[in-house]
């Protein structure tokens, strides 16, 4: 019987690049993936080789281990297929403490383009925080949005993907470890202000602006605005890059009803087997933090 070509995201849970690939690699030479469904805990197995695996879609918010051991050319080397979603936000430590300074992260994001092509690079400037620091005024993690911007389109990348943070009753029970941080939701018209003020921006340096999970927001954009719906996983580009036939059918384990554009896929991180070390302050993912 044909087994269907299958799209492996590694991971939403977390950052496998950064942290996990030692492990990823084993399970990759085994042949499978041992994967535990974090609701209902049950374990199964997603096959691991070529085929059915069409495409790896990696997540990170540092891929430096990733690069500097060479695992994208052995992969590729294996006949997988390569897309990378690379969050880049600021370069205030203080909403992501463990994070390599901003220029190792920029030159991360150029390696990457120039090894793997930068149509195969998505940039994700997410999440958008608002905040207070020791009852001041309403801050955010946006003052280096230009920057990046500017770096992201030097190196050829075209998309980027933003969302704003969600309040997660794990996120207030941090921060209130965290004496004098506040998040703060902003009101629906702020939200399409700094949208249409990234588009503008982002438009002179030729790159679309998407958004994940902002379905009401987005639904408030004036006509004339291009921001659309991300997909995250995005089968009907990575069929353009590299060929081959995926499913178009939406995720129905993701937000659809929150604006999620994600076509099928099968995640192979763990929350607690995972866990991740950049411990920022906004991370939905982290239980132990």
């Amino acid at each position: 019987m044909k087994t269907d070509a299958i799209v492996i995201s590694a991971s939403r849970r977390a950052d496998i690049p950064a942290f996990y690939m030692p492990w990823f690699m084993k399970c990759v030479l085994k042949g499978e993936f041992e994967v535990v469904n974090p609701y209902n805990r049950r374990m199964s197995r997603v096959p691991a080789t070529v085929p059915p695996v069409h495409t790896i879609v990696f997540w990170s918010k540092n891929f430096g281990p990733f690069l500097d051991g060479s695992y994208g050319e052995r992969l590729e080397q294996m006949g997988y297929h390569l897309y990378f979603q690379f969050t880049i936000n600021s370069e205030d430590p203080l909403l992501e403490p463990n994070l390599p300074a901003l220029p190792l992260r920029l030159a991360q994001l150029a390696r990457l383009c120039g090894r793997f092509g930068p149509q195969a690079v998505s940039w994700r400037l997410d999440p958008i925080c608002h905040y207070r620091w020791n009852g001041g005024a309403i801050r955010d993690n946006l003052g280096d949005a230009e920057r990046l911007a500017r770096a992201a389109a030097t190196a050829g990348v075209q998309r980027c993907t933003t969302s704003f943070m969600d309040p997660y009753a794990k996120i207030a029970r941090r921060t209130a470890r965290h004496a004098g941080l506040a998040f703060v939701e902003p009101v629906r018209s702020e939200r399409v202000r700094i949208l249409l003020d990234l588009e503008r921006m982002m438009a002179a340096l030729d790159i679309r602006l998407a958004t994940c999970c902002e379905g009401e927001t987005l639904a408030a954009l004036p006509a004339h605005s291009m921001i659309s719906a991300a997909a995250c996983i995005p089968n009907d580009l990575l069929m353009d890059l590299y060929g081959g036939s995926l499913s178009q059918r939406c995720d129905p384990g993701q937000r659809r009803a929150a604006g999620c554009g994600c076509r099928v896929s099968l995640d192979v991180g763990s929350y607690d087997r995972h866990r991740c070390g950049h411990n920022c302050l906004y991370c939905y993912a982290n239980p132990r933090f």
